[in-house]
């Protein structure tokens, strides 16, 4: 009986084996851009960047994309999930903003590099590596939109994604250097960093960014309050408060708001007339 019963197992692993082994079976890898890694001269250190292209991409030489710069681009953080609703988007039957070329930053040291010097001990104490958004400013500037613009099929067209410590960063460049991309989102912004000191600056726009989108959810007050007072100062800084919105996501909290915040912002700032 046992000899009969050692039988019959080795007769379904083979069979089983066999199976696994389908030579009608194929895989391939599923690609939907690619990785770059180079040396930051700025930062000193080495980068990464991943990028999502879209379908088609590169079939017409004269053909060319706006980019979506994504803060927190790491494969691990958003870049998977906004790439895929870029994607999404660019299905005809939903045509919500053009096909774009999507640039995820990875991160090496998000708290250096989204925040600015700050005056607050608890803040120091916190983000012990804090204070280097000038710095990273300068490596958007300087080194990567060069290499993206080289690289790729650009049209010139840039847009801004940064949430909570990324949207602070994003809201800096708004105020400090608005003509560096121009649309905006941001999402939960930590704008209490510093004591809330940057809703005290006053931007001097002699351009005024294209569109600008603010997003938070039920995040407690001051999350909440400090995104409104953003919306407002921003409203009250374009002509006639003209392409800033907001979008307030009560179900959601501060882990999930973004990717439907960003859904919320696709649908308005590249909204057909």
């Amino acid at each position: 009986m046992c000899r009969l019963l050692l039988c019959t197992v080795l007769i379904i692993l083979t069979q089983l084996a066999v199976a696994q082994s389908d030579p009608d079976l194929r895989s391939r890898p599923l690609t939907i851009g690619e990785t770059l890694e180079f040396y930051s001269t700025v930062l000193d250190e080495d980068r990464t960047l991943n990028v999502y292209l879209p379908p088609g991409y590169g079939e017409d030489s004269l053909r060319t994309y706006p980019v979506i710069y994504l803060l927190d681009g790491s494969q691990d953080e958003d870049f998977i999930h906004i790439a895929g609703l870029v994607q999404f988007g660019n299905f005809p039957w939903i045509d919500m903003l053009p096909e774009s070329i999507v640039v995820g930053i990875a991160n090496v040291d998000r708290k250096r590099d989204f925040t600015y010097p700050t005056t607050n001990q608890q803040d120091q104490k916190d983000f012990p590596t804090s204070g280097g958004s000038a710095k990273f400013t300068q490596f958007l500037n300087e080194e990567l939109q060069p290499l993206i613009e080289d690289r790729f099929l650009t049209e010139g067209t840039t847009t801004l994604i940064g949430q909570s410590l990324g949207g602070l960063l994003a809201t800096e460049i708004l105020f400090k250097q608005p003509t560096l991309f121009d649309h905006y989102i941001i999402i939960s912004p930590s704008l209490w960093w510093d004591d809330e000191s940057l809703l005290q600056y006053q931007p001097s726009w002699p351009k005024a960014p294209g569109s600008v989108y603010i997003g938070v959810g039920k995040e407690g007050k001051v999350m909440e309050s400090v995104a409104r007072a953003l919306f407002e100062k921003v409203r009250s800084l374009k002509p006639n408060g003209e392409d800033v919105y907001f979008g307030f996501f009560k179900a959601l909290t501060h882990g999930d708001t973004l990717h439907l915040a960003v859904y919320d912002a696709f649908q308005k700032i590249f909204a057909k007339d």
